[in-house]
């Protein structure tokens, strides 16, 4: 703590957070749950202890074989211990790629996501290979929503430090994060995610050094997709201008009076061979993201910017290899990155429990559909 009794740092000026909440606009739903029983257990000891930010480490990594995962677990500031996992499914090109209730034109659009659902979605017509000019067809997606109209924001109501039009702002301004982050066409294309990093915290020093480093060199210990969606140009185009996504916020009052917003949300990304070609496949990416939006009063952070406390990350068609700091969709029957993990099966459109976390279970397993 510094000589104003916060947990580290200072605050910013109030007009700074006044700003931001003139300029933030939003609508608290079913609570979050900690991503493991680990972080569970180490949440519950550290909020009896003084209120020190607890080092966070960089993702460690060991040699990746093709059909086994990366594993990696790091520690966040704000006294929460966060697992962190990554799992790298390949598209199985001879199974099952016909679900879909039809072409994307013609589609029934779904309502929106409220609650963990209790099924995956069914299966449809046979007739369903994703095409330039219908990129989600025979996909679960073609019956999701584009962009941030597929995320569903909770009403707000008053929690922690934030009264209900705080909240409602906070939770906006957290679902421009997974924009920023997961839908901005110049960061799908590989430019540097200006607006996401600019909603971080800055004096969550050991997070803001993993970005810097992950975006500047990224590599194994710095994998910057942890966080960022992001395609090689001159390896992936993106088809259309839609990302279609399904998923909700939710959240609670956290430690010390916070605001703790969980984010799960899939987004698939439809995208072709850069050289040109018919050919589409599709990317699936589900995230499970908890940010804590701090009293600065309590915890040291700038107005405007959330804490950093997990993320998760599931991944289809993303690349079973090192990690390059971008998704590697494979194309041309993706023989090379499929493999099978004990016969391991994986449903990426199954969105009725949480994105798993690392363990010695997982493995570059076959996807049942893309």
């Amino acid at each position: 703590m510094n000589g104003d009794g916060k947990q580290d740092g200072s605050s910013a000026p109030d007009e700074v957070w006044e700003a931001f909440l003139r300029t933030s606009a939003g609508s608290a739903g079913d609570a979050p749950k900690e991503p493991s029983a680990r972080a569970r257990e180490a949440a519950a000891r550290l909020r009896t202890e003084p209120a020190e930010p607890a080092p966070w480490r960089a993702p460690t990594s060991s040699p990746v074989d093709p059909v086994r995962p990366r594993r990696r677990k790091g520690w966040y500031a704000a006294g929460f211990v966060a697992a962190l996992a990554l799992l790298v499914v390949a598209v199985d090109p001879g199974g099952v790629v016909g679900w879909s209730d039809g072409p994307d034109s013609t589609a029934t659009p779904l309502a929106r996501e409220t609650a963990r659902p209790e099924q995956a979605p069914p299966a449809a017509d046979e007739d369903g290979r994703a095409t330039l000019a219908e990129p989600f067809r025979g996909s679960p997606a073609a019956r999701w929503a584009s962009g941030t109209a597929g995320i569903t924001v909770p009403a707000a109501k008053a929690t922690g430090w934030m009264t209900e039009a705080e909240v409602g702002r906070a939770l906006t301004a957290t679902r421009d994060f997974l924009a920023a982050s997961g839908l901005d066409p110049a960061v799908l294309r590989g430019a540097r995610p200006e607006k996401a990093i600019a909603l971080m915290n800055p004096r969550q020093k050991d997070v803001a050094d993993f970005v810097a480093a992950a975006l500047s060199t990224p590599g194994e210990e710095h994998d910057p997709l942890l966080l960022f969606s992001r395609f090689d140009p001159a390896q992936a185009r993106l088809v259309g201008d839609e990302v279609r996504t399904r998923g909700r916020l939710s959240f609670r009052e956290g430690k010390l009076g916070a605001v703790e917003v969980t984010a799960d949300v899939t987004y698939v990304y439809p995208v072709a061979p850069a050289g040109g070609g018919d050919e589409v496949v599709r990317v699936i990416v589900r995230r499970e993201t908890v940010v804590s939006w701090d009293d600065p009063s309590k915890v040291a952070t700038e107005k405007g910017t959330f804490t950093l406390l997990s993320y998760k990350l599931d991944m289809t068609n993303g690349g079973c290899g090192a990690s390059t700091g971008f998704f590697r969709p494979t194309f041309g029957g993706g023989a090379s990155d499929t493999g099978t993990d004990g016969g391991r099966v994986v449903d990426p459109y199954d969105r009725t429990g949480p994105v798993a976390d690392g363990g010695d279970d997982g493995g570059c397993g076959t996807a049942t559909r893309s």
